[in-house]
């Protein structure tokens, strides 16, 4: 398994934003009952939000994004960073090996 930062950068305004907000946490919900993502949230300065993912390839998690309402919408870039998790909590261990 491959690890991901996902960096979502709003190209709309907050108030349009907020207008999909809703579609975007429903469509990542698909995300988390897969185990694609582990956890996600808005960014404190309201320009965009991060995520982490885990995926075979890249290319499975530009797949997923591709689909996500704010893309869709043209309303959000995205920027995928991968790196490899040396340290990490033990209640993480089966999440980073891909169990």
């Amino acid at each position: 398994m491959k690890h991901f930062i996902v960096e979502i950068v709003y190209t709309k305004p907050i108030e349009e934003i907020m207008k999909i907000s809703s579609l975007h946490r429903e469509y990542l919900k698909t995300g988390y009952d897969t185990g694609l993502l582990l956890f996600s949230g808005r960014r404190t300065d309201q320009k965009g939000g991060m995520v982490v993912a885990r995926a075979e390839s890249e290319r499975e998690i530009t797949e997923f994004f591709g689909k996500d309402p704010f893309g869709l919408n043209n309303a959000a870039e995205y920027k995928t960073t991968e790196f490899g998790p040396v340290l990490y909590q033990d209640w993480m261990k089966d999440w980073v090996e891909g169990k």
